[in-house]
C-alpha cells in the first residue's frame, strides 16, 4: 500500500545520493505526490547548491498546489548559502507537507513547521523518524553538541591482528572491503591517523577506489616525527592536511611545514603522555568538522576506546590467521570480564571475503 511511509522510504533513498557531498549540510530527499502519482523528486546534491525541496519543485512535471510534499528533514526557515526552502513551499501551496524528522539546527528547530502551519499548509511530523535521524546521525550530533561524529574503523585478522610482527599490513582485507573504506572516507569530513601509521605505511589517505571528495587529513604527531616527503604532506591543493602536535614541537620544523601549506594545531598532553583527544574534538568542531573517521593505529584506537569518545565502531574481520602480530586494541585497564565494554546494536554484513561488524558503544555490562 502506498502510504506516507512508502513515499518517505523513497525520499530516504533519494537523500542517500548526497552522501559525501552534502556535508556539513544534512542529506535530504524530497518527493511530490499528486493523485497517487510522483510528479517531482529531488535531493541535496552538494553543499552550497539547491536543497532537496527546490530540486523537487524545479523538477516537477505539473503544478504542486494541492499535492503531498514529502521531505526527510524539516524545511529550513533561515537564510544560509541558499534562501529558506519553507518560503518556496508556501508559494507552491501543497496540501500537506510530510516531514521525516525535525531539524536540530537551532536556526530551524520547528520554525519551518510553524511557518507552514501559519500559512494554512497541513503538516505531519515523524514519519520514519528513526530512519531519518540515523541517515543524518553525524549532522544531528554536530548540531546538538558542536562535536564531530567519531567513527572508528579498522581491519583485523580472525585472530585479532592489524599487522604481522614485522608491521606488514597490506592487505589484510579484501578488495571489496578496501572500496568500502574509501566510501567511508568520502562520507566523512576528516580522516585521522597517528604518526606511527604514517611512518610505517606512508598512506595518502585520499579517496581513490570510488568517486567522492577527499576528506581533511589529520595526523597526530606530538614530536613532528613524520618526514617532509611523506605522501600525506603532498598535494595540498587536492586534500588538506592538519598536523596535531604540542607547543614543544621543534620550531624549525614547524616553520618548514607551515611553508608547505600544512596547518598545525597545538593541543595539550594527557597525564599519560598522549595527545588529549577530548581537547582536540571540540577544536575540530569549532573549525566546522562535523565527522571524523579514525583509521588507526593501535595507540589511537586504544585511546579512543578507553576514553569512550567513539560514536560508531566498524570492524572488518578478514578470514586470515597470522599468529604473532600487532594487536588492534591495547591495554584498556580492564581486569574483570564484568568491566568489559559492551557494544550495541550490532549489525553484520559480508564484504567480499570479509565480515563487517558495525556497532555503537553500549552501557557497561554491570
Amino acid at each position: 500500500m502506498k502510504n506516507d511511509e512508502y513515499y518517505m522510504r523513497r525520499a530516504l533513498k533519494l537523500a542517500k545520493r548526497g552522501e559525501g557531498r552534502a556535508s556539513p549540510n544534512p542529506m535530504v530527499g524530497a518527493l511530490i505526490v499528486k493523485d497517487g502519482r510522483i510528479i517531482g523528486e529531488g535531493y541535496h546534491a552538494c553543499c552550497g547548491e539547491n536543497h532537496a525541496e527546490i530540486n523537487a519543485i524545479e523538477g516537477s512535471k505539473e503544478t504542486i498546489a494541492g499535492a503531498d510534499f514529502y521531505v526527510t528533514l524539516e524545511p529550513c526557515a533561515h537564510h544560509g548559502k541558499t534562501p529558506p526552502c519553507v518560503d518556496a513551499l508556501i508559494r507552491e501551496k501543497p496540501a500537506r507537507v510530510i516531514i521525516g524528522a525535525m531539524d536540530p539546527n537551532p536556526l530551524v528547530a520547528g520554525q519551518g513547521i510553524a511557518l507552514l502551519q501559519k500559512n494554512g499548509i497541513k503538516t505531519r511530523l515523524g514519519v520514519l523518524d528513526a530512519a531519518c535521524r540515523i541517515l543524518n546521525e553525524k549532522f544531528f550530533k554536530f548540531m546538538t553538541t558542536g562535536l564531530p561524529f567519531i567513527t572508528l574503523k579498522y581491519a583485523q585478522t580472525l585472530d585479532g591482528r592489524i599487522a604481522t610482527a614485522t608491521g606488514h599490513s597490506r592487505w589484510i582485507s579484501s578488495p571489496g572491503s578496501l572500496r568500502y573504506g574509501h566510501r567511508l572516507r568520502s562520507a566523512h569530513d576528516a580522516i585521522l591517523v597517528g604518526s606511527g601509521t604514517v611512518l610505517l605505511d606512508d598512506p595518502e589517505l585520499t579517496v581513490r577506489l570510488v568517486k567522492g571528495r577527499n576528506p581533511l587529513r589529520i595526523v597526530l604527531d606530538s614530536r613532528l616525527r613524520i618526514p617532509l616527503h611523506a605522501r600525506i604532506l603532498q598535494n595540498q591543493d587536492q586534500a588538506r592536511t592538519v598536523i596535531v602536535t604540542t607547543a614543544k614541537a621543534a620550531k624549525g620544523k614547524v616553520k618548514i611545514l607551515q611553508a608547505m601549506g600544512i596547518e598545525l594545531l597545538c593541543i595539550n598532553m594527557t597525564k599519560s603522555g598522549e595527545l588529549n583527544l577530548s581537547e582536540l574534538f571540540p577544536e575540530l568542531g569549532q573549525k566546522g568538522v562535523s565527522s571524523v573517521l579514525i583509521e588507526g593505529g593501535a595507540s589511537i584506537i586504544t585511546s579512543i576506546l578507553r576514553e569512550r569518545l567513539v560514536d560508531k565502531l566498524l570492524f572488518i574481520i578478514a578470514p586470515k590467521i597470522v599468529g604473532k602480530g600487532m594487536e588492534g586494541v591495547g591495554d584498556l585497564g580492564i581486569t574483570l570480564m564484568d568491566q568489559a565494554m559492551t557494544l550495541a546494536p550490532i549489525k553484520f554484513k559480508k564484504l567480499g571475503a570479509d565480515f563487517l561488524v558495525e556497532a555503537k558503544m553500549g552501557v557497561p555490562s554491570r
